[in-house]
């Protein structure tokens, strides 16, 4: 411990110096900047914040609040990502997922990327309480904290209910696109959330056990590291089944029309049946891998399929 110096022979210091992590060939470019944001997760939560403005909307578009909306939740989402990967520096290094990240990778210094979130979340937010309602800059705010100080900081290097109480902050984005149009909560931004909330503790358990391993080197506490995958597979159900009322009430509420009812209940039973045939699976990469691929076009398709048949 401490910065206790000792003398070191020359060909131990030639050892050392070999097996010291190379300093990066060049300084970070405008991709590395751009990576740091994560820039699939904001692609897939734009989708959805334009959904839930679409579904408000009902069709009646105002185009600059969208404009407006998109932006504010775009750089808080951004903001939120490079916080995670700013606190997430020394733990990435850990595992080969993400190991050649700008950060582990000294491409970009922690000090940079540290005033990059900050200023990207200040921007952020006021765009929303400015120009997308006080209902959505504070919904920004609260999907900003449960990402970065209770998942990323406390959950997700203790518990295995990280994955869970997570979904909240990436449940916000179709919500802030509701209420920047509706200014309050009602059913609609309750069933837009819900979706996206139920969505992502069985799509990232996918994830977690094909990479179980490299999660339990990290030494993070997911579901599947802690508890194994069999009660892994048990926890997805719940989820999976809380998500086939969901069309039905956006069509029972007058939200979506018949289309989204049919297409959106049979993408939820397909899930759901994919997932059950776990239990029987002989290899459960293979099979998690195909639930992962599913979830992520059941998302992309039912929100499509929302947007296109939103009621008038």
């Amino acid at each position: 411990m401490g910065n206790h110096l000792r003398y070191q022979a020359p060909s131990e210091s030639a050892a050392l110096a070999s097996a010291a992590p190379a300093p990066p060939e060049q300084a970070g470019t405008w991709k590395d900047f751009i990576t740091v944001t994560k820039p699939g997760i904001l692609r897939s939560n734009l989708i959805a914040a334009f959904a839930g403005f679409w579904l408000a909307s009902r069709w009646d578009i105002q185009f600059g609040l969208l404009a407006m909306t998109l932006l504010g939740t775009l750089l808080v989402m951004a903001s939120s990502c490079v916080f995670n990967n700013y606190f997430d520096r020394e733990l990435d290094m850990k595992m080969e997922r993400t190991r050649d990240r700008s950060l582990p990778t000294g491409r970009l210094t922690p000090k940079v990327v540290l005033w990059y979130a900050i200023i990207l979340g200040a921007l952020g937010l006021a765009v929303l309480f400015l120009f997308s309602g006080v209902l959505a800059g504070i919904f920004g705010a609260i999907g900003m904290f449960v990402y970065v100080v209770v998942y990323t900081l406390w959950l997700k290097r203790t518990s295995t209910w990280s994955t869970s109480v997570g979904a909240i902050s990436g449940a916000m984005p179709p919500a802030i696109g509701y209420v920047a149009v509706s200014g309050q909560v009602d059913m609609g931004a309750i069933l837009i959330f819900a979706l996206l909330f139920l969505w992502q503790p069985p799509h990232f358990w996918a994830l977690g056990i094909r990479r179980v391993e490299e999660y339990r080197a990290a030494g993070f506490p997911l579901l599947p590291v802690v508890k194994g995958i069999k009660r892994t597979k048990i926890q997805m159900i719940p989820y999976l089944v809380l998500l086939l009322p969901i069309p039905i009430l956006m069509y029972v509420y007058g939200y979506a029309g018949i289309f989204f009812l049919v297409i959106g209940l049979l993408l939820a039973i397909g899930w759901l049946y994919t997932a059950l045939k776990g239990f029987t699976a002989k290899d459960d990469e293979a099979w998690s891998k195909k639930v992962f691929i599913f979830s992520i076009n059941y998302l992309t398709l039912s929100l499509i399929v929302l947007i296109l048949n939103t009621t008038f």
